[in-house]
């Protein structure tokens, strides 16, 4: 034993080694699945399903040949400790027999069996334990790099802070709002010089003193990726503080507390009341005023449970512009003396907008506190300001001032700003408000269910057929043979060893034959070893392919899934399946299932065992095994309900953590840190208190099942004892098998019952494969070469559906496009403007013929229609990686061509003045494009589009975030450097971005309403598109350029 002791420790040594080679691996896969699956929807509009899948995985490929690796040295512990044992019992033999000369009688070989069994055991688990301590220790250095790698705020750098300032930092003693010479940046540089490459590289600068004004409206306003939320984040100590000079500073008091609301809503899966007061004190009437000057009344109205509605996760049931409401109420209902409004009136129409400015920002509940607005709606908001702060595209201070008439005075670019927003409020306050729709009785988002009971066989099929491949009975025919000859042969050692025992009672020792004895018994060790060393290599060989297997038929199905399924089924749900699930695909549920398949295959064995010796204990021996698995069948409902119990206090737990990450800024700006330390650790106490009750349920089993199989073991002594003569070595081979079959029984249950637990991850996976798939490619569905040589596009009787047992939204639509046209397409919220451009896509349920440069887009294969048809859709979607990578996931475009794209998408005309913050090709994304403004992101999906060369390209509110000089520049880039051949079709609200578009559609309810020429259309007096350019605040420039395309 000494001598081997070495073994183990190399062995594990190189499995830490290869777990944590196999960990950056997984975290690499992990990474790319969770940003794949974050922007589905733009790789199903695009057609890259195909090429997605494939990359990842290759990235899988990568993940299994490492873990091929880490499971080989897996087994290889797992040889060790079954070989050690057995190596020494055969030392141990053949040196007391052969060397001490001594007589191996069958009292002497049963009790040194005993003793090597557990040896055996005890080893074994300690190997077993030792490959989960050594995932563990990789997690740990892991977590610990975290810890001292993470980059932290200014405010808790601090090693001298005491332990309650590491929640709430110490408040400084000014009184002012501002800033003095103060750099901010969103990355400190480390040593060599370099940042985080997902850090966004933009600087904020504020020379001289920066004073915001108390106890009155300031606005914050400027162009795209400017740094207005920058100044925000400055003040509440989010950006690291570089000072430029010896008195430089920067101050925001928090001893009357500071409430914050976030330019993308945050809100908690709580009750919309709970929400609203974060925390406070109920007061009815101060509660009531909230919900009326935010505009909620008419909301909650529609909610069944009204202010006790549920929001979901990150307020799931809740529209962008509710969100954004419900943000505001909670910083008004606050206490705090300085509130923080990050463009909160960007996701509300003009009507609500309005209300919020003139009955909130100007009521009774923010006299005499300070706010700081962001907003693009200056001409809405500058009335009531009483301070205007402008930014530049450099990210500098422009210019300064209490009145707007001042500021716009010393600033164009305002200027021009201001004049745009009045016309679009003044277009837009033309159009009737829409009503809130009132919620349907269902949601939209479909609960997960959960799984109880026992496995179903269609799951369980699933894990049969991957691991058996195309021969999944001849796989586990030659995998269950392999492990019976090995309990055969185990079974037959022992036998064996009280066979030679016995010799010493019949014959002399000097007439035993030792060297016979001991190299049968040697073989006999060496069989036992190879079978068992071959029917788990041959089972692991298989628990690949099932991982491969598993996992490539998830990523087709959730690729391959419809529009619809997608909107209802939660991004960290599906995230989910394809990280933790298939995690437990490539580890827990194949091993457990091959422990169950060792465990039948060995008390088998020994029942068969005690059977042949003692014949009359078959009765007995069956009546145990069924009253042992009766006491199993209760262990296994009553951990059923732990697990239940135990995933339902799992979920909060994590979901309360999501959450608080998710919305760090605001929990931080409030300064509830602790509150939500307190509510996560109360949380993590109520889970393990849960998983308590299975530990508890464990020992339950085992002290019931050890009674049973020591009353199955007294009772074949007492009868070998008494009964019929017996030879030592059967008796003691018959009470070795009884002893080894209880156990085999209590594992037996115990892995069971794991393995139920862990199978729900199949029964989740097989729940993914049955969902709704579109139509699959095929070879007569693959288009001629060339096709699309053209943009025409000519629509016979369109109608569409979102779900087969849906309404139509669109009704019998038709039209014709000559290639090259742009056509402008407007209409009400409802009228079927986005499911027009879903329907081209074949993205939702079409009836009705569309037809592409002459083709029927029903006979052709979805990839290739998506390919040749680009949408930019209103929400931008990145990717982490270079701007490259974004513009070209595959590879497909050289730089020129992508820089061309940059710069027609209005890049780098934003991009006034060289430095740092400039975007390039190399410059690193941010995953979901987190380091980049909204209108930044915007413009890049834009150029990503462009670089696809499509002949009919879609715009769907693609400008909404951009401003008016970036949006005039898009749009003339459209108009002068797209070719003659492609057709443009741009939906959307401002009207100056379509007026000069060869055709203009009005939607209505799903029908064309109008559809012609904007100079035609106006002619006509009772006309939709002529009452709403004649109620604008810039009619005879809308007229004009309808004007330029007679």
């Amino acid at each position: 034993m000494l001598v081997l002791l070495p073994i183990p420790g190399y062995v594990a040594a190189k499995l830490r080694q290869a777990q944590k080679e196999k960990m950056k691996k997984t975290d690499a896969r992990v990474q790319s699945v969770t940003e794949a699956v974050n922007v589905v929807r733009m790789v199903k509009l695009f057609g890259w399903e195909r090429k997605m899948t494939g990359s990842l995985r290759e990235k899988r490929e990568d993940e299994l040949k490492l873990l091929w690796k880490a499971k080989l040295l897996e087994n290889a512990a797992g040889f060790v400790g079954y070989l050690f044992p057995t190596i020494t019992m055969m030392a141990t033999y053949s040196f007391y027999t052969v060397v001490m000369k001594e007589e191996l009688t069958a009292s002497k070989i049963f009790s040194s069996m005993a003793v090597f069994a557990s040896l055996r055991e005890q080893l074994q688990r300690l190997l077993w334990q030792t490959g989960i301590v050594i995932q563990a220790k990789v997690s740990l250095d892991r977590v610990d790099e975290f810890l001292h790698k993470t980059e932290l705020l200014d405010a808790f750098m601090d090693t001298q802070a005491t332990p309650s300032e590491l929640f709430i930092p110490a408040l400084g003693s000014r009184s002012e709002i501002g800033f003095k010479n103060a750099t901010f940046s969103w990355s400190l540089e480390d040593e060599d010089g370099t940042t985080t490459p997902s850090s966004r590289m933009f600087k904020l600068r504020i020379d001289e003193e920066l004073l915001f004004k108390r106890n009155c409206v300031n606005l914050i306003v400027g162009p795209t990726g400017s740094g207005k939320t920058s100044m925000l984040m400055a003040l509440l100590g989010e950006m690291h503080f570089i000072p430029t000079n010896p008195d430089s500073w920067f101050n925001l008091p928090r001893e009357g507390g500071v409430a914050y609301a976030a330019q993308e809503s945050w809100v908690q899966n709580e009750t919309i009341r709970n929400n609203i007061l974060f925390g406070s004190a109920y007061d009815e009437e101060r509660y009531q005023k909230v919900i009326k000057q935010c505009a909620l009344q008419r909301d909650l109205e529609l909610f069944e449970a009204g202010d006790s509605t549920e929001v979901g996760e990150r307020g799931l049931t809740l529209s962008g512009g509710q969100k954004a409401r419900i943000t505001l109420a909670r910083a008004i209902y606050s206490p705090a003396e300085i509130i923080l409004l990050d463009d909160v009136l960007a996701a509300l129409d003009v009507h609500t907008s309005a209300w919020i400015v003139e009955n909130c920002l100007q009521g009774d509940l923010v006299s005499g506190r300070t706010i700081i607005l962001v907003t693009h709606n200056v001409a809405l908001a500058s009335p009531i300001a009483d301070f205007i702060v402008s930014i530049g595209s450099n990210g500098r201070v422009r210019t300064r001032g209490k009145e707007l008439s001042a500021v716009i005075a010393r600033d164009s670019a305002l200027a021009a700003e201001v004049k745009h927003d009045e016309e679009a409020r003044e277009i837009e306050q033309e159009a009737i408000p829409v009503e809130p729709k009132k919620p349907s009785e269902g949601k939209l988002i479909v609960a997960e269910e959960i799984v109880e009971g026992h496995i179903t066989w269609s799951s369980f099929k699933l894990l049969l057929g991957s691991l058996g491949g195309t021969h999944p009975i001849l796989f586990f025919v030659i995998c269950v043979l392999a492990l019976l000859m090995n309990e055969w042969s185990i079974t037959f050692q022992t036998w064996f060893l009280g066979y030679w025992g016995s010799q010493y009672e019949t014959q002399p020792a000097s007439e035993v034959n030792l060297s016979y004895y001991l190299t049968l018994y040697t073989t006999l060790c060496l069989a036992s070893f190879c079978m068992y060393a071959a029917a788990y290599l041959f089972y692991l060989y298989g628990t690949m392919r099932a991982s491969r297997i598993i996992n490539n038929k998830l990523m087709d199905s959730v690729f391959g899934s419809t529009l619809r399924w997608l909107d209802e089924t939660p991004t960290g749900r599906i995230i989910t399946r394809c990280t933790q699930d298939i995690r437990a695909i490539d580890g827990p549920v194949p091993q457990m299932f091959l422990w169950l398949l060792d465990l039948a295959c060995g008390m088998l064995t020994k029942l068969g065992a005690i059977v042949l010796f003692t014949p009359i204990f078959l009765v007995p021996g069956v009546g145990i095994a069924i009253f042992g698995f009766y006491l199993g069948n209760m262990y296994l409902k009553a951990q059923l309900s732990v697990k239940r119990e135990t995933s339902n206090a799992r979920s909060p737990m994590l979901a309360h953590f999501s959450a608080a990450i998710h919305g760090i800024v605001s929990i931080r700006a409030y300064g509830a840190q602790n509150a939500f330390k307190d509510e996560s650790l109360r949380r993590i106490d109520l889970y393990t208190r849960v998983a308590r009750m299975s530990y508890n349920l464990n020992r339950w089993i085992g002290v019931r099942i050890d009674a049973l199989g020591a009353t199955f073991t007294a009772a074949l002594a007492a009868y070998l004892i008494y009964g019929p003569t017996a030879g030592a070595g059967n008796t003691g081979f018959s009470l070795n098998m009884a002893v080894e079959f209880g156990l085999y029984i209590l594992y037996l249950v115990r892995i069971f019952n794991d393995f139920e637990v862990q199978a729900n991850s199949l029964e989740r996976i097989q729940g993914y494969l049955d969902i709704e798939h579109e139509l699959k490619p095929t070879e007569a569905g693959k288009p001629p070469a060339a096709w699309p040589t053209t943009g025409r596009l000519h629509v016979e009787n369109l109608s569409a559906r979102y779900s087969a047992t849906g309404p139509k939204v669109l009704h019998n639509i038709s039209f014709q496009i000559d290639s090259g046209q742009r056509i402008g397409v407007v209409g009400r919220t409802g009228s079927g403007k986005s499911s027009l451009t879903l329907a081209l896509l074949r993205c939702i349920l079409t009836e009705g013929t569309v037809y592409f440069d002459g083709i029927p887009t029903n006979t052709i294969n979805l990839d290739a229609l998506r390919s040749s048809i680009t949408i930019i859709p209103q929400t931008p979607e990145l990717l982490s990686g270079s701007l490259r990578q974004n513009l070209d996931p595959f590879d497909q475009y050289d730089d020129p061509t992508l820089n061309d794209a940059l710069r027609a998408a209005g890049l780098f005309s934003l991009q006034e003045d060289a430095g740092e913050a400039n975007l390039a090709l190399d410059s690193k994304i941010a995953g979901g494009g987190g380091n980049l403004s909204v209108g930044q992101r915007q413009i890049i999906a834009l150029a990503r589009a462009m670089v696809r060369g499509s002949k009919l390209l879609i715009l769907d509110e693609a400008t909404s975030a951009i401003d008016y000089k970036t949006d005039a520049i898009i749009q003339s880039t459209l108009r002068s450097q797209l070719g003659d051949d492609v057709t443009v079709i741009t939906v959307a609200h401002r009207l100056q971005t379509i007026m000069d578009a060869d055709k203009i559609m009005v939607l209505d309810n799903g029908r064309i309403a109008e559809f012609d020429s904007p100079k035609n259309l106006l002619k006509n007096e009772q006309g939709m598109l002529r009452a709403l350019v004649d109620g604008s605040g810039d009619r005879e420039t809308l007229y004009g350029l309808a004007g330029s395309k007679s």
